[in-house]
């Protein structure tokens, strides 16, 4: 596999980076000993700009190249996640109930590689903006970042990002020119009734009752709602109620999530939600209030920028290990406020057989490293050429 021969000489370095971050792991907008870590590499490397604490711990650093130019993004995620890791190694992490189960110590690693070597060559025109950005996991971290101005304030006119894929060959690349990640939203449903003895129901509004309709037929949108087509997934997570076998509660809940690809799927499942809490309520005389909450929005990519991506990925692994038509994953990322603000695209990188994300047996493979930091280089390199 072609990667660059210079980052191949420090992969060594590369995976010391890696698991030291592995064994301190750190939550949501709270990665500022990671953030710390990381402008302690970017002043060794010699970098021309850090700014620092950008949603609370990010990191924005800038390469400037041999001409002029314009500014290209690359983007990497610190954050962990709240997990107990069981996999036992010498790196595994000193933090009780945190690990890093989504490798993102390795996307952070994969961007520090990319940096040292910029740094040390520069055969680009422009800039490059490194992001290494906290609260990926739920946090909005992304978002976050472009209130503050990322995008415009470094000027960046495209940018880039990677995640690693277990279970996909190492170093194979996927990804299509559209949504490849869903928009991600939540739902509540509270339902008031009225309890009583369970030897006389029909002295009660039973919650117990108007949640289990409520919950078949909110299986009922994307099976009768919409077309077979459309991509939505509604998953009904929770549902509590009741404290003992002969009482009838007085109340109910039920909490879920939504993942759609389009705007007007979203929309629908949104309206026939009120719909049927609505109708469901007046049927059975209970009080059922519906609290929506939009997350982030779907990953799109943009065809121009995809094209350009796989191009260079296809330098990096060959053309038999590019998927340029990859279905998209039903699962969510913040990286889609970013391309909602700037063109670029989003790609899965293959880490070979290993436990699945958000697992805690994961881990990340050290040998895709060297990979990752050659593509974020050749996409540098090929999108600003020297004249």
């Amino acid at each position: 596999m072609p990667i660059i021969n210079r980052i191949a000489d420090y992969h060594d370095e590369m995976k010391e980076w890696r698991q030291h971050i592995h064994r301190n792991p750190e939550l949501n907008f709270d990665c500022h000993k990671t953030a710390a870590f990381v402008v302690k590499k970017l002043k060794e490397f010699g970098v021309d700009e850090i700014h620092e604490k950008i949603a609370e711990s990010g990191v924005v650093a800038i390469i400037n190249g041999k001409n002029s130019g314009p500014t290209i993004g690359l983007r990497a995620d610190m954050d962990a996640l709240p997990l107990q890791e069981i996999k036992d190694h010498e790196y595994k992490s000193t933090v009780d109930g945190q690990m890093h189960a989504c490798g993102h110590d390795g996307h952070t690693t994969m961007l520090l590689g990319a940096a040292r070597y910029l740094s040390e060559t520069r055969n680009f025109s422009g800039r490059v903006a490194l992001i290494f950005q906290p609260a990926e996991e739920g946090g909005g971290g992304g978002e976050v970042m472009c209130k503050e101005g990322v995008m415009d304030n470094f000027d960046i006119r495209q940018v880039y990002g990677i995640h690693n894929s277990p279970g996909s060959p190492l170093g194979f690349f996927s990804t299509n020119p559209g949504p490849v990640l869903a928009a991600a939203d939540s739902f509540s449903i509270w339902i008031t009734g009225q309890g009583g003895h369970g030897a006389n129901p029909e002295e009660t509004i039973d919650p117990v009752i108007v949640a289990v309709q409520i919950a078949q037929s909110i299986q009922t949108i994307s099976s009768r709602n919409l077309s077979a087509l459309d991509s939505v997934v509604i998953s009904i997570t929770q549902i509590h109620t009741g404290t003992i076998n002969n009482i009838v509660p007085g109340e109910a809940f039920i909490n879920g999530t939504v993942r759609t690809l389009k705007k007007d799927a979203q929309a629908l499942v949104v309206k026939r939600l009120k719909e049927i809490c609505d109708g469901t309520a007046q049927a059975f005389g209970a009080k059922v209030d519906l609290e929506y909450e939009y997350g982030y929005p779907p990953t799109v990519n943009h065809p121009k920028q995809t094209a350009f991506a796989l191009k260079v990925a296809s330098e990096i692994s060959g053309n038999a290990n590019i998927d340029g038509e990859a279905p998209p994953i039903m699962a969510a990322e913040d990286f889609a406020y970013m391309l909602e603000e700037r063109p670029g695209a989003y790609l899965n990188i293959g880490q070979g057989d290993s436990a699945a994300l958000h697992n805690p047996e994961y881990d990340f493979n050290d040998e895709l490293s060297p990979i990752g930091a050659s593509f974020f280089v050749k996409l540098v390199e090929n999108a600003q050429p020297l004249d």
